[in-house]
């Protein structure tokens, strides 16, 4: 999967022999560290593995800490997934706004893609971090909309301002340029995901579309079309979870590529 750099054969030569000398470590560990020392990632396997480009930038943080993107990616799927079935309302759930997994878009969603995002800052790798970080701000955004303390539906509610668990139109009027705004910065994901790969641009056509009709089932909602707006927010969910599906993917094919399994699951990195 990497290139060979052959600058440190001789290091090589002697673990195979049984003859390197170093402070009493195994083995074992011995041969890690030079295969550590000696591998490096072809263009290709580094932009499958941290969905960016491969930059010129100083130092070996990548040779010490633990690749952040998959930490990053599980957080994404396993957040949105919920989230998504609930939009469709599968096996009885949902509602205007789906709040049953609010404590997963938290803590998988929000703090796991936040990580992520902080791991590839430190890194060097742009988009990513950016990308990371946005939907993670995003997970964390529409949760704490929906956890009292905040207030947010409090003080638009339905009926009696105060009520915790009543959104009415004024708060989904409101709320829908969120969607929007969110719409907007995917889409600018979406062109600057054409330097990546297949699977990263179908998330974002996949989310743009979401957003947008997410704000669309919001203002449909707020003018009194609650069929209508509960159609949009099925579209909703359906791109969601496509993007979801995709995400899985992309898990599994970065950890592949981590682990160095002989497994092949098709050239959609092209």
């Amino acid at each position: 999967m990497g290139s060979i750099n052959n600058g440190n054969g001789s290091a090589m030569k002697d673990v195979e022999r049984g003859s390197f000398n170093g402070d009493g470590a195994s083995h074992e560990e011995k041969l890690r560290n030079a295969l550590t020392n000696t591998m490096t990632l072809s263009p290709e396997l580094f932009e499958k593995i941290y969905l960016s480009p491969k930059g010129n930038t100083k130092g070996d943080l990548r040779k010490t800490f633990a690749n952040p993107t998959p930490i990053a990616i599980t957080g994404f799927v396993v957040g949105l997934l919920p989230l998504s079935c609930e939009f469709m309302g599968w096996r009885g759930s949902g509602g205007t706004f789906a709040t049953q997994t609010t404590t997963a878009s938290v803590f998988f969603g929000g703090v796991l893609l936040t990580f992520g995002g902080i791991g590839e800052f430190f890194l060097g790798n742009s988009f990513p971090c950016l990308v990371f970080f946005a939907y993670g701000a995003h997970f964390f955004t529409y949760a704490c909309a929906f956890i009292p303390w905040f207030g947010s539906v409090a003080w638009n509610a339905a009926s009696t301002p105060g009520n915790d668990y009543s959104p009415g139109p004024t708060f989904a009027a409101g709320f829908g340029f969120y969607p929007l705004a969110l719409a907007m910065l995917s889409f600018i994901f979406l062109i600057c995901s054409l330097r990546t790969n297949l699977v990263f641009v179908m998330i974002f056509v996949c989310a743009t579309m979401g957003f947008g009709f997410a704000a669309g089932s919001l203002w449909a909602t707020a003018q009194g079309s609650a069929a209508y707006g509960n159609t949009l927010l099925i579209g909703c969910g359906a791109c969601f979870f496509a993007a979801d599906m995709l995400g899985w993917y992309l898990l599994l094919a970065i950890m592949i590529a981590v682990m160095e399994l002989p497994v092949g699951l098709g050239d959609l990195f092209t």
